[in-house]
């Protein structure tokens, strides 16, 4: 994977961390990053990105939109390896692992691990990453009720 934006950082902290981490690992989560706001921009119905630190990791949410849930990026162990992380309460992970069956290496329904040396699957990861983006306008519960009236 490359990097094929440079999106400047709206928020100093998310700047902060990145440059915080070593090279290697910045150099990969910054792919990761580009990656997350190129489908976003791609995919219908998401919406610009807010970018922002959650539970200290560097944090993607469909704020415009509310098209999707969260996803974060960070480090992964303390050997250079990176992770992708989904809310939990979905099944969101369970999808992609069956989906690409042999492709990730996941963390229970939270998060794919990539190991220092393991290559991003970018297109599967692409996918994924669309998926997560519109996981709520997807998942949205029928109405009940009465329709409502015709506007005009």
């Amino acid at each position: 994977m490359s990097v094929s934006t440079k999106r400047p950082f709206a928020d100093p902290a998310v700047a902060s961390l990145f440059a915080s981490y070593p090279k290697a690992t910045r150099r990969r989560l910054m792919d990761i990053r580009n990656l997350i706001f190129d489908v976003a921009a791609k995919t219908e119905g998401v919406g610009e990105l807010e970018e922002g630190l959650r539970w200290g990791q560097p944090s993607y949410l469909t704020t415009e939109s509310g098209s999707g849930s969260t996803v974060r990026i960070d480090a992964s162990g303390n050997a250079g390896g990176v992770a992708v992380y989904f809310i939990c309460t979905t099944n969101l992970v369970d999808s992609f692992v069956s989906l690409y069956p042999g492709v990730f290496n996941a963390e229970r329904n939270r998060a794919l691990h990539f190991g220092p040396d393991d290559p991003v699957p970018t297109d599967e990861l692409a996918h994924c990453v669309a998926l997560a983006l519109t996981h709520r306008a997807r998942n949205k519960p029928p109405r009940r009720g009465r329709p409502p009236k015709p506007r005009g």
